[in-house]
């Protein structure tokens, strides 16, 4: 007997999914049914593999990586420091994650118009981090048919065994990356000698549980759920999508009408499509649903299906692509635009963002600086018969030092500083609040002019910045 057969007489169901839960007299509702994807094998099960260990890759090495006798990738928050590899962010450039932000929101509708959920098939972390658990599930309680079977028999000494042997792994794996996590905002090689001495802090201690806790029940529990519930992209995807949009199809203009056949058989003889009704399809979508009934909001686009029903077009030697990336145009047999409007227009926009962001950092500045002017007075006349302007100048030091920022002003007429010299010592990341008067005569120039500011460091030539503002006096 087959494993499809087995699975079918085990739950006695269409497609071998765990038998339907009573429902409870007076509710509305019937009790979510687990899933059991089966495991395929296929170009597109290759790519999500490769993308998990890829992704699982950075997430779990790249806490450990050194730069320059630091942490490469590490968040401060009490010191209000972002490490990334050789660059320090302070609050102070803030603009850079919103950038960031934006170019990731035009990338996922980008992503989605031109080919529908490829990120939550791929590189979503619910998916990977299910894999994994998934992978897990398998190498101790089996197969698919050997997972339900154990889970419908009775608790004995081998069920025992395997449910608690996949239990430790589950939480050993998820508390490892609740661990990994915490790495990112506390140095990860002291959190690992604190945690092996007992000396973790409360609150570390508190978000590796708590994260761990989350990648326990996420991806080992509720999986599908997340996504069919809890996930609001795919409330909002069909906004996105369009006709000539690849998403993963069913054929029924060639699959239709179902029926089993013998392996060869020619489908047209017995007045039947493609389909052999063997229901891989169904067996192997880790959300549970069944493509053949057309594009749903459960689809997570991981391409499973096409896997499963390649292989089974394989075996009865059929043509590959009954269920397949296509758009609907094309299954129409309308013709199909790829490359239209829109995606010219996301694909600019988010090569200009890109680039713009790119340029931004590089060009990036390790000291800033800001003028305002007093706003209380629009200017002062001294008893010599000079005017003042009074200035607040916001001194803002990126680097990982603390360095003494001269104050200069240059502009027409004869400008003097008070106080003079204007120095100030200004600590690594600090806001220096300096506060300056400009003076000059009263009438000469005539009226009002712009003056240059400069703060340059005593001890680095490469910190400086100049701004200009506007010096306010009396016109003849």
């Amino acid at each position: 007997m087959t494993e499809t057969a087995t699975a079918r007489k085990d739950n006695g169901t269409a497609y071998g999914a765990a038998p339907p839960a009573s429902v409870p007299s007076g509710s509305l509702y019937e009790a979510q049914q687990k899933v059991y994807p089966r495991e395929i094998v296929g170009r597109f099960s290759r790519l999500r593999i490769i993308a998990a260990w890829v992704l699982l890759g950075l997430y779990y090495l790249n806490a450990w990586w050194q730069w320059n006798g630091r942490q490469a990738f590490l968040f401060d928050l009490p010191a209000r420091k972002f490490y990334v590899l050789g660059v320090v962010f302070w609050p102070q450039d803030f603009i850079f994650l919103t950038g960031l932000l934006i170019i990731a929101a035009l990338s996922l509708f980008f992503f989605t118009a031109l080919a529908g959920r490829l990120w939550c098939g791929y590189a979503c972390p619910q998916t990977v981090w299910t894999e994994v658990f998934l992978w897990m599930e398998r190498v101790t309680e089996g197969d698919r048919a050997q997972r339900m079977k154990l889970d419908e028999g009775p608790w004995t000494a081998a069920k025992v065994v395997r449910k608690s042997l996949k239990q430790f792994l589950w939480i050993t794996f998820a508390i490892w990356t609740g661990f990994t996590f915490v790495g990112y905002f506390t140095p990860i090689r002291s959190l690992s000698h604190e945690v092996l001495t007992g000396a973790v802090g409360g609150w570390e201690l508190f978000w590796i549980l708590f994260y761990g806790l989350a990648t326990y029940g996420n991806a080992g529990y509720l999986r599908e759920q997340v996504c069919k519930y809890m996930c609001p992209y795919a409330r909002f995807q069909s906004a996105m999508l369009d006709h000539d949009t690849l998403v993963i199809t069913y054929d029924a203009q060639r699959g239709e009408p179902r029926g089993p056949r013998r392996r060869g058989a020619d489908p047209k003889s017995s007045n039947l499509g493609s389909c052999i009704d063997c229901t891989w399809c169904v067996q192997v979508c880790p959300t549970g649903i069944d493509i053949r009934k057309g594009l749903q909001q459960e689809c997570i686009a991981c391409a499973a299906c096409i896997d499963a029903c390649d292989s089974i077009m394989d075996k009865m030697q059929y043509p590959r692509g009954l269920i397949r990336y296509s758009t609907q145009h094309a299954i129409e047999h309308n013709p199909t635009h790829i490359l239209r409007p829109r995606i010219v227009l996301y694909a600019a926009l988010l090569t200009l963002l890109i680039a713009g962001w790119a340029i931004a950092l590089w060009l990036r500045e390790p000291v800033a600086l800001d003028v305002i002017r007093d706003r209380n007075a629009l200017y002062r006349l001294l008893d010599d018969g000079r005017v003042e302007n009074v200035y607040d100048v916001k001194i803002i030091n990126k680097s990982e030092k603390t360095h003494r920022f001269r104050v200069s002003v240059s502009g027409p007429g004869v400008l003097s500083l008070d106080p003079e010299p204007a120095v100030f010592a200004v600590a690594p990341g600090e806001v220096f609040p300096a506060g300056i008067r400009i003076r000059r005569s009263a009438y000469e120039p005539v009226g009002s002019e712009s003056v240059r500011i400069t703060v340059q460091a005593e001890d680095d030539a490469a910190l400086r910045a100049v701004t200009t503002a506007r010096f306010l006096a009396p016109s003849k």
